[in-house]
């Protein structure tokens, strides 16, 4: 397994969430398309992902975007240094910022390791 995928998939990271978009209207358009950025900051110049969300795993319940505030939850797949990998993020609305992991996936879409923390449900 590659050495940046493994290391994102055990235990909790720091992130910041969509730091290109500027304004909330604009990220709320990009959650209901579907693709998001997510930045891993503490990798070398800091590691970018492109996600394209799971809808049934998105929870908005807790966000208000007209007010910019709340906690996103979010789950979306993407590949990373030729790894199929699941992002799974809690990121707080006001500040864009937030923590997370990957979890490393078979061909199917199926969880190769154990998710390394209960921290998204």
């Amino acid at each position: 397994m590659n050495e940046l995928v493994k290391r994102l998939s055990n235990g909790q990271h720091e992130i910041e969430f969509e730091s290109r978009t500027k304004e909330l209207k604009e990220v709320k358009e990009r959650i209901d398309n579907g693709f998001v950025f997510v930045t891993f900051t503490q990798t070398r110049g800091g590691t970018e992902l492109g996600i394209n969300l799971e809808k049934d795993l998105l929870d908005l319940s807790q966000v208000d975007f007209e007010q910019g505030r709340g906690t996103l939850k979010i789950s979306g797949t993407c590949t990373l240094n030729y790894e199929k990998i699941r992002c799974i993020a809690n990121i707080d609305l006001d500040t864009r910022k937030g923590s997370g992991y990957l979890v490393v996936l078979d061909e199917s879409g199926k969880p190769i390791m154990a998710e390394t923390s209960a921290a998204y449900h």
